[in-house]
């Protein structure tokens, strides 16, 4: 799957956008396939529900995530 990304950090919280479609203010992530996903997301966070996530891109075609930092 091809995506784009948007990374907001700030020192309380991290907002990731990712998109399945150009976006312009969006840098391009790579094409991952499902096992690199995966591996990208538990990076952003340990603790996630990778399927479900991965489920709701595939399924809308974007993915916004709000990341508290500890």
């Amino acid at each position: 799957m091809k995506l784009w990304i948007s990374d907001t950090k700030t020192p309380t919280h991290r907002l990731v956008k990712l998109h399945a479609e150009q976006h312009s203010s969006y840098e391009y992530l790579g094409d991952l396939d499902e096992i690199e996903l995966k591996k990208f997301l538990l990076e952003l966070q340990n603790d996630m529900d990778v399927t479900k996530n991965i489920k709701l891109l595939n399924y809308y075609g974007y993915l916004h995530l709000f990341i508290k930092e500890t």
